[in-house]
């Protein structure tokens, strides 16, 4: 009996990428299994979303190969597209439109049935039905986002690169995100994501990628990484709650005791 291996979701091999003379990625290699999500952390400058750009199709490698949901970069980006989904740093939706029409936008030009059932659902589950009938322009930074990512889940996509997904949201809208994307990959899509948040790449990414000086010099799970780090003396300290424990805290508390009155 043979046991058949699935190929990655992503696959990268020699990436490189300059610009005006000085390189930002210089030989980048890196796999992301279907069904996990992978964080990619580097410095400001370090390349990662350049590495996004080019794996989304939307900027030109120098040099290398790479594979994404089954369909070669080079030869096949239209493929590549339609099994793909980005969310970018900045909120890509049009103010003009409500909420639900963004949504709805979207899920017509992906072809998906029922376009005003996904939107709804959408809507409800990044608790936005109160504002989908707004027009975008009222919204909030935060609810922009959060619009921008649900916009982003239209069609299931077998891979998503999310680039900050979290910049600029309250505790519980980031929360709200980062539940969404263990369903999505518990639902087997791969998750390519950068983050500034060190503390939400520890507790939500099966593996870990380090971008610096354009290669990847460390990649692995976080006992993996841990390992690369000699053991430090431990000493009992009292934990205090963080900011965010209290905030989810008292906030929820409130809204409890209000929905009892």
């Amino acid at each position: 009996m043979t046991t058949t291996i699935a190929p990655p979701a992503i696959r990268i091999r020699g990436i490189e990428k300059s610009y005006d003379g000085r390189s930002v990625l210089r030989g980048v290699d890196l796999d992301v299994e279907a069904g996990s999500v992978v964080a990619l952390l580097g410095a400001n400058g370090a390349g990662k979303t350049t590495l996004v750009r080019i794996l989304s199709t939307l900027t030109r490698p120098d040099a290398g190969t790479a594979v994404v949901g089954g369909h070669d970069l080079a030869t096949e980006p239209l493929e590549v597209r339609r099994s793909i989904s980005l969310t970018g740093q900045f909120a890509a939706v049009d103010e003009v439109l409500t909420g639900r029409e963004n949504l709805m936008l979207i899920a017509r030009l992906r072809h998906v049935h029922g376009p005003g059932a996904v939107a709804d659902g959408l809507l409800e589950r990044f608790r936005l039905t109160d504002a989908g009938g707004r027009a975008v322009a009222t919204y909030s930074g935060g609810m922009r986002r959060r619009l921008d990512i649900a916009m982003s889940l239209i069609g299931d996509p077998s891979v998503i690169f999310l680039d900050e997904p979290t910049t600029g949201l309250d505790p519980e809208a980031r929360i709200d995100v980062w539940d969404t994307v263990r369903e999505l990959a518990g639902r087997g899509t791969a998750i390519l994501l950068t983050t500034q948040y060190l503390e939400e790449a520890e507790q939500h990414a099966d593996r870990t990628a380090v971008l610096h000086d354009g290669r990847i010099i460390a990649n692995g799970t976080l006992a993996e990484l841990k390992r690369l780090l000699p053991p430090t003396k431990v000493e009992y300290v009292e934990k205090q709650p963080t900011l965010e424990e209290i905030f989810l805290a008292l906030t929820r508390h409130r809204t409890e005791n209000e929905g009892r009155s």
